[in-house]
Parts: C-alpha cells; structure tokens; sequence
C-alpha cells in the first residue's frame, strides 16, 4: 500500500501555534508550517554566511575552514564580521533554525494528538548546543569562549578545553555523561538484537512473540523491563546523557577553574580514610 494512500486521515488542519492556515500545509511527505519556513530560512541564511565567510578565508579545505568566534577582548558585545561578526551571526541562525525545527515538531504531535516526548527529546540537543555557544560564553562574560565552526579546529577547541582542566574526564559531570552514553549504547544494542532474533528466526521457524522476548531476558538476567518499558528506559538514558554532556562544559569555568582532579580532593578528605 502506498504510503499516501493512508496517511491522508493524519493530513488534518489546526494544530499550529503561529501563522494560523497560512503555512498549514504539505509538501510531498514533509509537513511546512511556520516554523518549517523558519527552519528553512534560517538553515539557508546560515550556510550562505558560513560558504560567505569561507570565501574570504585562506583555504576551501573542508577540514580546515574555521569560523572562529570574537576575540576575548570583545567581550560580550558584537564584533567586526571579519573578527567574529560572522560566528554571531551564525550562531543566531543555527539557533533559530533548531528552535523553529523543535517548536515545527510540536506542531506536528499537536496534529497527530500525540504526546511531546518528540520534541522534548530533540530540546536537550539544543541545550547542548546552546550551552557551549551562549549559556558558557555568558557566565565567563565574553563570546570568544564559544567553539569555532569547523572540524580540526572543532577538535582543537576540544582537545584544548579538556587539558586546561587537567584531566577533563575527572569532571563528575563528564563522568555521568558518559556513562550515559555508553549505558544507553548498551540498551539498544540488547534491545535491537532481541528484535532482530525475534523476527529473524531459523528458516522453517515462526516469528516469536513479545512472550518469548520477555522470557529470554527473565533467564538472562532475571528481569524483563517490557517492550514499552525498554523505549522509556532508552529515552531516560539518551537524554541524561545529553543532559550531563551539556552540564559538564557549563560548570567547567564558570564554577570550577581549577584541575578537575583536584575537586575529588574532598573524597580523599574524608575521615574514614584516617
């Protein structure tokens, strides 16, 4: 069956939050609305000042043009295109266009009568993202401490970021990011290889049901958490891990400018040691 064919009943007006039937429409199988058109406009006007700014820089090396953010002695006031400018700017692009992509998700779950875990998931990838481009450079109170746009320099920004700490990875907050990450790697891994044996079972056998998945983790490890239980689960650790990543890099400066290992020092204090 064509997609199309039954996805006409979902194609329903209202359910916008700006522009009322003026952008409440369809093109092929992408809902518009207002904030598509923002998303579109801001993700075009972005990428043409970054291609602009690319131009007028010494290589169209992809892995070394950089669009480096003011110099510190800015401050939090705007800089010459050519010394900056042009990171702003793009900055307020990439924003608009993440902001206007989420608020496009709600509008759509709004349509559907669906809940916002769509669009609350994606939000803590721009809180990430926002907090290394505007939330840090606030509290150290100049836009030269964003990262650059590019990928070595990216890296570099990185790299040099985690050893002016030290040991970046002793940053409690980097800690539980990545166990994150890697805990929530793990779910999915167990839970798309359960579905893929279940469905993919040994030629001349049946697909095997929800009963038979839940039974081979109740041997494996005592427990099955459910099928609607494991996608909770995977959203629980996927957006600590977002959550922690952004935390790590926000708390690191503003409120902790020393080695970071030398902020377990209070556990190494403690009197049970003596």
């Amino acid at each position: 069956m064509a997609l199309l064919s039954f996805e006409r009943k979902y194609r329903v007006r209202g359910g916008t939050l700006l522009g009322g039937d003026l952008f409440d429409f369809w093109v092929g199988p992408f809902y518009v609305g207002f904030f598509g058109v923002t998303t579109a406009f801001f993700s075009v006007l972005g990428t043409a000042l970054i291609l602009y700014a690319a131009s007028l820089g010494p290589t169209w090396n992809p892995w070394l043009i950089s669009i480096a953010p003011p110099d510190l002695k800015y401050g939090l006031n705007l800089a010459p295109l050519k010394e900056g400018g042009f990171w702003q700017i793009i900055t307020c692009c990439a924003i608009g266009a993440f902001v206007s992509w989420t608020l496009r998700q709600v509008e759509i779950s709004r349509k559907l009568g669906m809940g916002y875990h769509v669009p609350f998931a994606y939000s803590f990838a721009v809180f990430a993202y926002i907090s290394l481009v505007v939330i840090r450079p606030l509290l150290l109170g100049a836009w030269g401490f964003g990262f650059p746009y590019g990928i070595f320099s990216h890296l570099d920004w990185v790299s040099n970021t985690g050893y002016q700490y030290l040991h970046f990875h002793y940053n409690p907050a980097h800690m539980l990011a990545v166990s994150f990450f890697f805990t929530t790697t793990l779910a999915l891994a167990l839970h798309g290889a359960l579905i893929l044996s279940a469905v993919n079972p040994a030629k001349g056998s049946t697909v095997k049901t929800p009963e038979y998945e839940d039974g081979f983790f109740r041997d494996l490890i005592g427990y099955s958490i459910g099928t609607l239980g494991i996608h909770r689960l995977g959203l629980f650790l996927a957006l600590n891990a977002g959550f922690w990543s952004a935390i790590c890099i926000i708390i690191s400066g503003p409120f902790w400018t020393r080695g970071w290992p030398e902020w377990w020092t209070w556990w190494l204090n403690l009197p049970i040691w003596s």
